[in-house]
C-alpha cells in the first residue's frame, strides 16, 4: 500500500498564497498518478489537479486554472500544490491521492490511495 500525508494548509486572506506537500511511502511513489481534491462542509469531495507519474500530463479544474500549480518531486516521494490568488470559495480540507495506470483523472473513485487532508480557510 502507499501512505499519503499532506501538510501546509492554515489561514490565508483573500489573495494570498500556500503551498501543499503531500508526502508518500510504501509503495514506488513514480509510478502512479497523483491528484487534489478538496471537501467543504456540506459540498461532494470535488477535484482539483492531477500529474502523471512522468510529470509530462497535467490536468486542472476550471476553477482553479491559472491560480493553483501542480508539481511532483519523485526522488522526494512529494507532491506539492502551489496555491495562489485564493478565494474564499477555495476554504476546504485538501486532499493528496495517488492511482495506479491510466485513470480518469477527476473522479475519486478511480485513486486507489487518499491522505488524511489539510485544512485551507482562506477570510475574505
Amino acid at each position: 500500500q502507499v501512505q499519503l500525508v499532506e501538510s501546509g494548509g492554515g489561514l490565508v486572506q483573500a489573495g494570498g498564497s500556500l503551498r501543499l506537500s503531500c508526502a508518500a511511502s510504501g509503495r514506488t511513489f513514480s509510478r502512479y498518478t497523483m491528484g487534489w481534491f478538496r471537501q467543504a462542509p456540506g459540498k461532494e469531495r470535488e477535484f482539483v489537479a492531477a500529474i502523471s507519474w512522468s510529470g509530462g500530463r497535467i490536468y486542472y479544474a476550471d476553477s482553479v486554472k491559472g491560480r493553483f500549480t501542480i508539481s511532483r518531486d519523485n526522488a522526494k516521494n512529494t507532491v506539492y500544490l502551489q496555491m495562489n490568488s485564493l478565494k474564499p470559495e477555495d476554504t476546504a480540507v485538501y486532499y493528496c491521492a495517488a492511482a495506479a495506470g491510466g485513470v480518469v483523472v477527476s473522479r475519486t473513485g478511480e485513486y486507489n490511495y487518499w491522505g488524511q487532508g489539510t485544512q485551507v480557510t482562506v477570510s475574505s
